[in-house]
């Protein structure tokens, strides 16, 4: 519900008592047995979920809460602490009591408002507070309903420094909510976007039927198009329900406005083509323009609505991130590290989380390099994009990945520090800030986090890649990208164990890691695949994740990343000895069946679990993360069974689930709208945007991590656990690496058209490359395509891609041209016709900076992929 703007009035009648001293009752109080609607305000559970502003840290010191407050604040309400989500409801009274202190002495102000602009005022209670903790209370009756409203104490405008404290914070009143329960619609639930043509189409119908039910395939004008009979599963364990499902895979044409009826249930319409993606690629990548810091956002690009200053670039009243000092006690100097992406909800900027992303977003162009449904790029190339950048002769994927690239950089410890090399863990806000809150308008002062392990290799990681994507674009930057990959991962190698403190939780998520194992394998397959130097592939194979099983059944992220070095090593050409190249693929193959199996035993078709614990905070992105693998196994082996297991995972995603909702914004009948955004506040603040469409909700977490969520589903079942509400962090909130991971299945998806039969190969590929010349700044290479189809080949056109800074210098019996990385070869008049079993071979000579250079990993002839020989 959006929050009244209307100016809400107190009763006249209140009842105010202070420690020592009381005043008669205008009119009864709450029951004894009224809910309490402010969540730990005993802060037994330690800060959270208080946040402040112009405050020192939070802290719980003897039980109660304290921060300092400088001196010399012109308003009260320049510094507070405080808590969103409060409920109120019309015509309810309440008792706001609380204990407070000040040393020396100030003049303290509780105020119940709305938690945005205009910030009406509900109740406001005044005290001056001393250094003997007093106990206050007032009731109040509200004529109106808010279910988010804020509770803020306002401890500015003290013309000395203050230390404050809090206790035995309390809202007691209102009726106790009616039960939840959530509008599922129809029974019948389905992909709310749609079907590929030539892909599987399943639905599951929740019904209390045992035998099979009769189904009807209708479209937007009523016929009858397909028809059969639903298959019985009984009862789901994710969501309780007893279900049956519906194939109609069968039915393969093109159509709009389709519905599926069983049972009498009719489900939300939904469509069949081989476009269906197209839009959501560019949708999901728009999501990191939009949390984008530092630069102002362009509405001509994203939309008016989403418009805004620049944010964190030290404009009053932010402090800026353009010279950001440590927090006390961890650096002795400030560091710019303007840029970067806002990690989720929040204005934080994480390195480990950033990482992941990061790394999804360069594979995704990367994946274009080997995959043959990828149109070597085309759909990613410059001006795909809505981004200031476009138009700048670079992928505009690769340009949004700069923009967090950037600031990884930035946060690397400077030569001559202590621990230099290493990279800073986060930077984020001294304190919490509320909801809903623009970047340009946070108050907050910013901190470096010390330095750990874990960030150090993801910078590596990360950087390594932009050192092969970037050679062919920015030499300058790849030098760049590659210097700093090389410095980390030494630095981490002489700091092999430097964690992120899981307590540090204030103002910003902990992301603590004790385990980074699977960060330094990753790493330093990613310092192999760009430079094939030795020293990296003895690290990486004497990793025991190198042969272990690093594909968990509930998928991979920040904290498990041992998966992407697998998953490079397989798809990215490199070096390594055939047997070994052939294990790693095969481990990826072997993981996709896995995944298979799981998504045939789920009644709602996703390649997860059905048990609780695999419903956690950002599941949805894990499931995806497992849709990855099975669309790398297919990209592999080009056998279509992995390419429908990742196409029908997505159905989960956008809408065939147990609450039969879409979650990512703007996709389907029924979608997601208002995840967890301090920047994208429409629930709290109507005058602000919804997240844009393409915004990735976290998913179900059955462990219920946040106040609203823990108090509205207890007892859920697991897929049940999920509510679209802004106050819901742990169940509804974005992420980058949520993002990135629908990126690139979102690209993958799009690439595969109608997602027909998979054609056989017509040509084989033999490449060679002679060797480096002397002094090591380019080769010879040679390129023999033979014709394994029955129909002769007139004009050719072959195209592949090199890894890195390859650059083909002059080359004959071909013309030859190179764009990026990418070289086409096309046909002199003299050997433009190639009979069935005939070949053709053309050779070229190229210039090389030194690093690895092994042979491509597809080749295609007039667009079609090539065996490789």
């Amino acid at each position: 519900m959006t929050p009244s703007r209307r100016r809400l009035l107190l009763a006249a009648a209140t009842t105010l008592a202070l420690t020592g001293a009381g005043a008669g009752a205008a009119h009864a109080d709450p029951p004894p047995d009224a809910p309490e609607q402010i969540d730990n305000g005993d802060f037994s559970a330690g800060v959270s979920p208080w946040f402040s502003f112009g405050t020192g840290a939070l802290a719980v010191t003897d039980g109660q809460l304290c921060t300092t407050v400088a001196g010399g604040l012109a308003n009260p309400w320049d510094a507070g602490i405080g808590q969103d989500g409060v409920p109120l409801i019309a015509g309810a009274e309440y008792t706001l009591g609380f204990a407070v202190s000040a040393t020396p002495g100030a003049a303290v102000k509780a105020v119940l408002q709305l938690g945005s602009a205009p910030y009406t005022t509900y109740a406001a209670v005044d005290a001056t507070a001393t250094a003997t903790l007093q106990r206050v209370e007032q009731t109040f009756t509200v004529p109106d309903d808010n279910p988010n409203a804020q509770l803020i104490f306002q401890v500015g405008g003290s013309a000395q420094a203050q230390t404050i404290c809090l206790d035995d914070v309390s809202l007691r009143g209102g009726e106790p909510p009616e039960p939840y329960v959530p509008d599922t619609g129809p029974r019948v639930r389905v992909n709310q976007v749609g079907y590929l043509p030539g892909g599987p189409k399943n639905a599951t119908v929740v019904t209390e039927a045992t035998a099979a039910l009769p189904w009807q395939l209708r479209s937007a004008a009523g016929a009858v198009v397909a028809s059969g009979t639903t298959t019985a599963r009984g009862v789901d364990a994710a969501s309780g329900q007893n279900v049956q499902t519906v194939d109609f895979s069968g039915y393969r044409t093109p159509g709009t406005g389709l519905t599926l009826t069983v049972d009498g249930e009719t489900s939300h319409p939904f469509d069949i083509s081989g476009a269906l993606y197209d839009q959501l690629r560019s949708d999901s990548l728009q999501f990191f323009y939009a949390q984008r810091s530092g630069i102002a956002i362009d509405g001509d690009l994203i939309g008016d609505e989403y418009a805004r200053p620049a944010g964190h670039l030290g404009v009053a009243p932010n402090q800026g991130d353009t010279n950001v000092p440590c927090q006390p006690g961890v650096c002795d100097y400030s560091l710019d590290v303007r840029g970067g992406w806002y990690d989720a909800g929040d204005h934080g900027k994480y390195v480990v989380n950033g990482g992941i992303a990061t790394y999804q977003l360069l594979n995704t162009f990367e994946r274009t390099k080997t995959a043959a449904t990828a149109n070597g790029g085309a759909e990613l190339a410059d001006s795909t994009l809505r981004l200031p950048e476009r138009g700048n002769a670079v992928p505009d994927i690769l340009d949004e990945a700069r923009w967090e690239l950037e600031f990884l950089l930035r946060m690397q410890v400077p030569a001559g520090k202590p621990l230099a090399g290493m990279v800073h863990h986060k930077i984020h806000d001294q304190n919490w800030t509320g909801l809903p809150l623009s970047p340009q308008d946070d108050p907050q002062p910013r901190e470096l986090h010390p330095p750990s392990t874990a960030a150090t290799l993801n910078m590596a990681a990360t950087a390594a890649q932009c050192a092969r994507l970037f050679a062919p674009y920015d030499a300058a930057f790849a030098t760049r990208c590659g210097t700093a990959a090389k410095t980390a991962y030494a630095a981490a190698k002489a700091h092999p164990a430097v964690y992120a403190s899981p307590t540090d939780g204030t103002g910003g998520g902990a992301y603590d890691d004790s385990n980074v194992t699977d960060e330094f394998y990753w790493a330093a397959a990613e310092l192999y695949l760009t430079t094939g130097a030795q020293n990296y592939l003895a690290d990486l194979t004497a990793s025991p994740h190198h042969t272990g099983n690093v594909f968990d059944a509930r998928g991979f992220g920040w904290q498990s990343v041992a998966a992407l070095g697998r998953l490079d090593l397989a798809t990215v050409p490199n070096g390594l000895p055939a047997a070994d190249l052939a294990r790693v693929r095969a481990s990826v193959t072997a993981a996709a069946d896995t995944y298979l199996a799981e998504l045939r035993r789920q009644a709602y078709g996703l390649p997860m679990p059905g048990d609780a614990n695999s419903y956690f905070w950002g599941g949805n992105s894990n499931v995806i993360n497992n849709a990855v693998v099975l669309a790398t196994a297919f990209d592999l082996t080009r056998n279509p069974v992995y390419r429908d297991g990742a196409v029908q995972a997505m159905d989960y995603i956008l809408g065939r689930n147990a609450l039969n909702i879409s979650y990512v914004t703007g996709w389907g009948e029924h979608a997601a709208q208002n995840q967890h955004s301090r920047i994208f506040g429409h629930q709290l603040d109507p005058s602000l945007p919804r997240p844009p469409a393409g915004s990735l909700a976290g998913g179900p977490n059955a462990a219920l991590q946040d106040p609203f969520v823990a108090q509205l589903l207890a007892g859920c079942e697991p897929m049940f656990c999920y509510v679209d509400d802004i106050n819901s962090y742990s169940t509804n909130e974005v992420a980058i690496n949520w993002n990135s991971a629908l990126t690139w299945i979102s690209s993958f998806l799009a690439d595969q058209g109608d997602a027909g039969a998979v054609p056989a190969t017509t040509c084989t590929a033999r490449y060679t490359n002679y060797g480096a010349w002397q002094g090591g700044t380019g080769f010879t290479g040679q390129l023999t395509i033979q014709n394994t189809g029955t129909a002769a080949i007139n004009g050719w056109s072959v195209r592949f891609a090199f890894t890195g800074d390859q650059r083909v210098r002059e080359a004959w019996l071909a013309k030859v041209a190179q764009s990026g990385a990418t070289v086409t070869a096309r046909n002199e008049s003299y050997n433009a016709k190639i009979a069935p079993g005939g070949t053709v071979t053309f050779g070229f000579n190229a210039t090389t900076g030194g690093g690895a250079n092994p042979s491509p990993g597809l080749v295609t002839v007039n667009g079609a992929p090539c065996s490789l020989t």
